[in-house]
């Protein structure tokens, strides 16, 4: 088929078969993300996207009428790339459906429907240093590597599921997000994946086999790079230290019910006591496990200094209260993690920084308030987010980093802003909202790409899974699954020494934008 050919079969008459074709396209991306890990699925989905903005290029609009085509298609592609990779949302709509089923839609089609701007700015952008040979290969992701970074940073940012995440799904290929970080990864993701499109171009076959060359070069280095990264000394395991990870599986309907206070606390107390609890130094529970404020309530602290004795410590999410300051009206409550040692004296806490939207605060809150809306998690009034990210001291453990729930899905942002290099990432979290679907999964994946981006292992509490022990390789030493009941017995690893992503952050992914752009502003005064 020639590049005429397949531009012809997706300009069609009809606009709104365009569209469907865009909508399809960019939902069957999803499928090379987690759970499902099927990597020719981005192939499909991005040449696909490669095509379409030809399409747009190749007609006769001009001006800005160009550009609104291009949107619009380019909407239209990650409208349909959110919804099939977002899709699992509703099942929070659903935990307390008398007060948000109706809101479902929102959630299922709303926020698709806002994240598919990004994705029709990067066609817009692309089109404007488009050309019509293979160097719009790199016109294509020069402009969806930068918006995908944008949508990653503003408005609090939210990059979830983004292109790159499909190569994250090969522990091998995973290792070079220690060089460029996971925006850089995501830039090489869409240069291999769109490689195929410009077998759809004009010129001799070498030149129009020339991206899908360098692709296989880049996945060769990858491969390359990875198996001598895995071929590493495997640090030491801290020493003196059994961790003990107490995965309930509470149901998100019964777990903020004060009345269920005894059973869940009974329910803590046994799956924490399973064979073996006489040798654990540390028990980590997931995120805010408790129905009522830890550090209000002496019973539990009493009832939790019964189970760790003066051997161990519980290092646990909790929702903490502290009296209104000067100027404000009421308590702040904080959604944090806090450690509880012996004989039930409170020890550090660090607090979330970054906060869920609509879960944990409302942006607009005056409006939305006064049109009945709330957050999914019940407190009296909002969260107040944490003023920095600092590190966590626990007795007889190094300095933990800890990210509370989404915290760690952000690049580059899951250490401290100041002091010391922790020596581990403690990434508690409560995915019940979302069931047994693949939310938690995603979830997991990009919690994992943290530990490769700085060579730290993580240790992570899920209240419904998945749970694990991660060395600093990315790669998991023990782990409980989605839906399952039970504990993660083990050690926690060593570090291994800052990584180049770590110390370079975000030059290597300018370098790459601006080869990437040059190279596709060069395509233009070839062709």
């Amino acid at each position: 088929m020639t590049g005429a050919d397949a531009l012809s079969a997706i300009r069609v008459q009809s606009g709104w078969r365009r569209a469907l074709f865009a909508i399809i396209s960019g939902a069957i991306g999803t499928f090379a993300l987690a759970p499902y890990h099927v990597l020719p699925a981005l192939f499909v989905s991005i040449s696909a996207a490669v095509l379409l903005v030809d399409s747009v290029a190749a007609q006769s609009l001009r001006g800005w009428y160009r550009y609104r085509a291009a949107f619009a298609i380019g909407w239209c592609f990650g409208f349909g790339w959110f919804v099939a990779g977002l899709w699992w949302l509703g099942a929070a709509f659903l935990v307390e459906p008398d007060q948000f089923a109706l809101l479902l839609p929102l959630g299922v089609l709303g926020l698709p429907a806002v994240l598919a701007i990004f994705t029709g700015l990067a066609f817009m952008l692309a089109l404007s240093v488009w050309s019509q040979g293979p160097a719009r290969i790199a016109a294509f992701a020069f402009a969806f590597t930068l918006i995908e970074w944008v949508r990653g940073h503003i408005f609090t940012g939210f990059p979830w599921n983004m292109p790159g995440m499909a190569l994250a799904g090969s522990l091998t290929l995973a290792q070079t997000a220690s060089l460029i970080g996971a925006y850089g990864l995501n830039g090489l993701a869409l240069i291999i994946a769109a490689s195929p499109a410009a077998l759809f171009s004009n010129g001799s076959w070498l030149r129009r086999a020339t991206p899908m060359l360098g692709a296989l070069v880049i996945i060769g280095a990858m491969t390359a790079f990875g198996s001598w990264r895995l071929a590493q000394p495997v640090p030491p395991d801290v020493p003196g230290a059994k961790l003990r990870i107490m995965q309930p599986d509470v149901p998100q309907d019964a777990k903020f019910r004060p009345h269920n206070r005894d059973a869940i606390m009974a329910r803590y107390f046994s799956v924490s006591g399973a064979p073996g609890a006489d040798t654990i130094t540390h028990y980590i529970w997931p995120e805010s496990p408790f129905p009522f404020l830890l550090n209000r309530d002496r019973q539990a602290l009493n009832d939790i200094a019964a189970m760790v004795g003066d051997r161990a410590v519980l290092v646990t999410g909790a929702v903490r209260t502290r009296p209104a300051l000067p100027g404000e009206v009421s308590n702040a409550y904080f959604n944090g993690v806090q450690i509880v040692g012996p004989h039930g004296m409170l020890g550090d806490h660090a607090d979330k920084v970054h906060l869920v939207p609509f879960g944990e605060y409302l942006p607009l809150a005056d409006w939305l308030e006064a049109m009945g809306l709330r957050t999914f998690v019940p407190v009296p009034g909002v969260f107040t987010p944490g003023e920095e990210r600092r590190g966590l001291k626990i007795p007889g453990l190094p300095d933990a980093s800890p990210l509370i729930c989404y915290e760690a899905i952000f690049p580059g942002e899951v250490l401290p802003q100041s002091g010391e290099r922790p020596r581990w990432l403690l990434n508690i979290t409560n995915d019940a909202w979302f069931g047994l679907t693949a939310g938690p999964h995603q979830h997991f994946a990009q919690a994992r790409l943290r530990t490769i981006e700085e060579g730290l292992p993580m240790v992570r509490a899920a209240n419904n899974g998945i749970s694990a022990i991660i060395d600093p390789y990315g790669r998991v030493r023990a782990m409980l699954g989605l839906g399952e009941t039970g504990v993660v017995d083990g050690m926690l690893p060593g570090a291994i020494d800052p990584p180049i992503f770590t110390q370079m952050r975000s030059i290597f992914l300018i370098l790459m934008l601006g080869l990437l752009g040059g190279i596709a502003i060069a395509g233009r005064h070839f062709d």
